[in-house]
Order: structure tokens, then sequence, then C-alpha cells
């Protein structure tokens, strides 16, 4: 495994201050987490071996995260939000979801999702992630993190997801209701749907702390999807704060998004505002 140098950026440092404020607001209060160590690991699944990005305090033990990437994959990008997120103060598994065919991070760039062909060959590297794969995954995820030495296995474990990332952060928690104790999911994709393997359906057996933030253009296209994941935790006597987030388009948290239609996707404001409702969850329940 190799480390990679880590060197604070001026976005990380404006989360450094971010996480300040956020201890603040919660009342939690730890120490400053001033250097991060990043590896490219490998986890055991049902399936075969996962190649992953493990991102962890240089020192100590800490609440484990599994951040689930959105469509474009395991890539720099998801790996700088794991880092910024480890230095909130947790170890971060970052996993190639599709490793089953291919070593990350699986699309390459210039990916055009309005091109048939791409579309066709992100059907392909999507069409092995059905519902019970990815909670075999997660199970193997949660395993290999509470057997790392910078996990903190007495405090309960968190999952985040972006777009496709979404509906595996409910799967996640649905395999393991006695480990996942807080989930996030933004902009994601397919939370509601018609079939059998729908994520919404899974709130039975999920016992973690929710947030969904969706983005405006999504809740346009599915105005009833946060009132039916809203009446699925209600009727489970769960918990889930859902809001929609003004001016948004899908992907609107993720640096690295492509224009759509000349107009950026990422805003950085309303990524902000996520980020903190992410780490206050997080600081609330991952004890």
């Amino acid at each position: 495994m190799a480390d990679e140098r880590h060197t604070i950026s001026r976005r990380e440092f404006t989360a450094l201050t971010v996480a300040a404020g956020v201890s603040a607001a919660t009342g939690v209060t730890a120490a400053p987490v001033t250097e991060t160590v990043d590896t490219d690991v490998s986890v055991k699944t049902p399936s075969g071996t996962c190649d992953a990005a493990l991102v962890h305090p240089q020192s100590g033990r800490w609440p484990a995260v599994i951040l689930f990437p959105d469509a474009f994959g395991l890539r720099p990008t998801m790996r700088a939000m794991a880092k910024r997120l480890a230095m909130d103060g947790y170890t971060v598994l970052v996993p190639n979801p599709y490793y089953r065919l291919t070593k990350a991070p699986g699309i390459g760039p210039g990916f055009d999702f309005g091109n048939p062909t791409d579309r066709a060959k992100l059907d392909t590297l999507r069409a092995p992630l059905t519902s019970d794969a990815v909670m075999q995954d997660a199970a193997a995820h949660v395993a290999f993190l509470d057997s790392h030495a910078g996990v903190n296995v007495k405090a309960k474990i968190g999952v985040v997801g972006y777009c496709m990332g979404g509906p595996m952060t409910m799967q996640a928690a649905a395999a393991n209701p006695g480990r996942v104790g807080a989930g996030a999911s933004f902009h994601g994709g397919g939370l509601v749907t018609d079939k059998p393997e729908s994520p919404h359906l899974l709130v039975p057996k999920i016992k973690a702390q929710f947030y969904f933030g969706i983005a405006a253009n999504d809740d346009e296209k599915q105005p009833d999807a946060k009132t039916k994941l809203d009446e699925s935790f209600h009727a489970a006597k769960g918990s889930a704060k859902i809001e929609v987030y003004p001016g948004t388009l899908h992907g609107w948290c993720v640096p690295d998004m492509p224009l759509q239609g000349g107009k950026p996707i990422y805003n950085e404001p309303q990524a902000e505002r996520a980020w903190i409702e992410l780490v206050t969850l997080y600081k609330r329940a991952l004890v």
C-alpha cells in the first residue's frame, strides 16, 4: 500500500474552519486533524476483490465512514472528498463500485451521458449492482473497516452517497443495521421506484438516522419521491430529514461535474450547506 503526502489546500483549510463551527454548534469537540493518510486497499467480498481508497487521520481511532461514489466512480475528486471527511475526524473507505468488471475509475474522461455508446458502457458496468449485491458488498466493507487499526469500533459507522451512491447508503444501512448509525444521500438517483428492489422499501430494516438532500431538478421530475420516503420512515418510526435544495441540478455537490447546457452543475454554496448537514449528522449520530 502506497501513502500519498497530504498538503492542506485552501478548500481543506476552509473545511477545517467549517468543522470547527459544526463542533461548536453541536457541542462536540475533538482534537484537530492536520494530517491524513491516503492508501489503496483491497476488500474481499463474496464476488471477488474490491479495489478501494482508504483515507484516515495519521494516528488514532476514529468512527468509520463508507463513501459511495456517483456514476463516474472512484477518482481523485472522491478521494479529495474522503480526505475532507478524514480531516473532520473519520476513517473513510471509498470503494470502486464497478470492481466486478474493471478497476477504478471504470469510466474514462470525456464520458458523455448523451452518447448512446457511453450510456451502454455505463449500463454494463452497473448491471451487477443489484440490491443484494450492494448489500453483500456493504457487509464486506463494514467487516474490513472494523478490522482496521484506525477505526473506533465502539462508534457507529456512517454512510454517504452521491447520485447512484444514494441508494447504496440505504442498502448498506439495511444490510448492517447494528453498525450503521447515520446515512446521507445527496442527489441520489432511484431512491423511490416501482420495482420490488426499490431502496425505500428497505426502510423498515434501517436503524440509522438519515439525511436526504434532493436536487431541485430531480424533485421536478419526481415530486412524490420525497413524500414516499418520508412516509416510509414515519411508518417504520425511523429518523429522516429530507430537503430539496433550491436552484440545484443533479450532481450539485461534486466539484468535477461537467457543464450542462454550458452551465456548471456544481453549486459551491449549496454544496457547503450539504456538507455541514452531513458533518452535523455524523457528529450527532456516530457515537
